[in-house]
């Protein structure tokens, strides 16, 4: 949706770290190498793991591979190379191959060729092919850069795309895992990451079914996990987190700390900082920062009943989407980069407290990072609260079995709130939130905006339901909505935006630190803050059986891919940040 609006992002691609853009430049020629004179082995490639690539020239050419490469030399992961063969070499490298699209391309061309022309942030590899990109006509550009120490070459951006060049199409297939039909989540259960793995430690931890031998919250599950006053659920879940992250392979630190309670003046025990820290090789003092708060809303003001009988109240026992959702990405990205070598130092972050003020990430930022850690540089961080209930769900809230929050027992259907999110009776966006941000109607943040594109358009799939928001023109208590509005109500937006609702905000006010973080349906979600905050329920939301909107796919379907969308996004951010950092546009001016 609203393809047009979204090409007036492309002045951005000036500002883009390489190769996720570059800037206009001269048009070049070349022998135009064909694709008889070369043979990339196997012409399927695996989505969503690292495999072996073969590249066999037949006369002397250059072939450029624009994906993320595990450099065996440096047994670090790099963003794109080029690679010089002469007639009847080989070469072989091990690339991570795109999970959720069908098509990559690789260019070849001259020996010894610089530069090579891109596609832009907004497209696809196979939309840029489609559309005879690789003529060069005109657009975006990268130029290698000699790698260190005999290594494989890197890019960089450059002034010139240096003309036309010979594409080289590969098909990509993502296959099943066994034991899992497609209405199981079965389209998105295999990879380096997949979303039904994060399905999986949701149930674990939202599990209700009674056990009378757990003292802590009777259940096999990990309920009641309110932050705070020594809770022993709390205590239990972290004992948990803790003994899985390391067995991660992770080293975990705990922090605890206490808070004085505004109403009394009384110190209180606070829960667990729970954090995984994969140490850098290069430099140790640069971390890379994923995390999600793992408390959930306690009961208060009359909690704990149920919103469909009584009306909304405050708090759960379960909190599947906000936050076990969130956690159990972290623990899936957690353990899969748990296998890679890294730069930097790269942390797996639970917070404690954000339900009553992000106390956790405060305390952590503020004391363990400036004060305990004072060399260190926190370059990253992304956060993940509130995600999976949004598209590819939508087309109205659920009806009948126990929903009757609203009219023909049915939960109330999000209504347009113009100063709110953008959402509606239909679309309920997957939002990709980035900051610091000052202005709502100038981008700020560019770079962190473009890599968000950039990974959205090919390695997610979702090219044709993302836009970016921007607020020139609008108010700045409605330009959300306005924008979205105007871009045809797109179904994942990415968007600058400082909100003090979640932990990104302690990060972008106590360091600078820019951050990216992913989220789905908040107030217009009936059951956000109540009992009803269950696995269950975040099911029967994002079925779109029966409905005029989307496809015809269970609610559990659609849930594993919306989790598998973003913990995919999330980690081509961490391999594409680990290589390059972007820092706040604000300090670096």
């Amino acid at each position: 949706m609203g393809r047009d609006a979204r090409r007036a992002l492309g002045l951005v691609c000036i500002m883009m770290l390489a190769p996720l853009a570059g800037c206009f430049g001269e048009t070049g020629e070349d022998s135009r190498v064909g694709t008889g004179d070369v043979t990339i082995t196997p012409e399927t490639l695996i989505g969503g793991v690292f495999q072996g690539l073969t590249i066999s020239a037949d006369r002397d050419l250059s072939a450029y591979i624009p994906y993320l490469i595990l450099n065996t030399d440096t047994q670090f992961v790099q963003n794109s190379t080029v690679l010089d063969l002469k007639a009847g070499e080989s070469v072989q490298l091990t690339v991570l191959a795109p999970p959720r699209t069908d098509t990559a391309v690789i260019l070849v061309g001259e020996y010894g060729r610089e530069s090579w022309p891109i596609r832009s942030i907004d497209e696809s590899w196979k939309t840029w092919w489609e559309r005879g990109g690789f003529e060069a006509q005109s657009g975006q550009g990268v130029s290698r850069v000699a790698g260190l120490n005999n290594s494989i070459d890197t890019v960089n951006t450059t002034v010139s795309n240096g003309g036309a060049a010979t594409p080289i199409l590969l098909t990509i297939e993502r296959p099943q895992a066994p034991g899992f039909t497609e209405s199981e989540g079965g389209r998105h259960s295999t990879g380096l990451v997949d979303g039904r793995t994060v399905f999986n430690y949701i149930n674990v931890m939202s599990d209700e079914t009674l056990d009378p031998t757990d003292a802590a919250d009777g259940a096999v599950g990990y309920l009641d996990r309110w932050a705070g006053q020594g809770n022993a659920a709390y205590e239990d879940a972290a004992q948990y987190l803790i003994q899985t992250m390391e067995n991660f392979g992770l080293e975990v630190i705990v922090q605890r700390f206490v808070y004085d309670s505004l109403m009394t003046g009384a110190q209180n025990p606070e829960a667990y900082n729970i954090c995984g820290y994969r140490w850098g090789e290069v430099d140790r003092d640069k971390w890379m920062v994923f995390g999600a708060h793992f408390d959930i809303a306690p009961p208060i003001n009359g909690g704990m009943l149920d919103p469909h009988i009584f009306g909304r109240t405050y708090g759960t026992r379960v909190g599947a989407y906000d936050n076990t959702a969130g956690t159990s990405m972290v623990l899936t990205v957690a353990e899969a980069m748990a296998d890679y070598n890294t730069r930097n130092t790269m942390v797996f972050c639970l917070w404690s407290g954000e339900e009553g003020g992000k106390r956790g990430s405060d305390f952590w930022t503020d004391y363990w990072v400036k004060e305990d850690n004072p060399n260190v540089e926190v370059t990253n961080y992304v956060n993940l609260d509130m995600a999976g209930v949004n598209w590819p769900g939508g087309g109205g809230a659920p009806c009948g079995d126990g929903h009757g929050g609203g009219e023909g027992n049915c939960d109330p259907e999000p209504q347009v709130d113009p100063d709110g999110y953008p959402k509606d009776e239909e679309v309920w966006p997957m939002r990709v939130y980035i900051g610091p941000s000052l202005d709502h109607d100038v981008m700020n943040q560019p770079g962190m905006v473009g890599l968000a594109m950039w990974i959205g358009s090919d390695a997610i799939g979702v090219e044709e339901q993302m836009s970016p928001l921007l607020g020139e023109g609008y108010d700045a208590a409605t330009w959300k909505v306005d924008d979205w509005m105007a871009k045809d109500r797109p179904e994942i937006i990415v968007y600058e935006d400082t909100t003090a609702r979640s932990d990104h905000a302690t990060f972008q006010d106590n360091l600078g630190t820019v951050t990216m973080g992913f989220g789905g349906l908040v107030d217009g979600y009936w059951c956000y803050h109540q009992t009803c905050d269950t696995v269950d329920e975040m099911i029967d939301w994002m079925d779109t059986t029966g409905k005029d909107y989307g496809e015809e796919r269970s609610g559990t379907s659609n849930l594993v891919d919306a989790l598998d969308t973003i913990t995919w996004w999330a980690t081509f951010s961490f391999f594409h940040l680990d290589q390059d950092p972007i820092r706040n546009a604000y300090l670096d001016a």
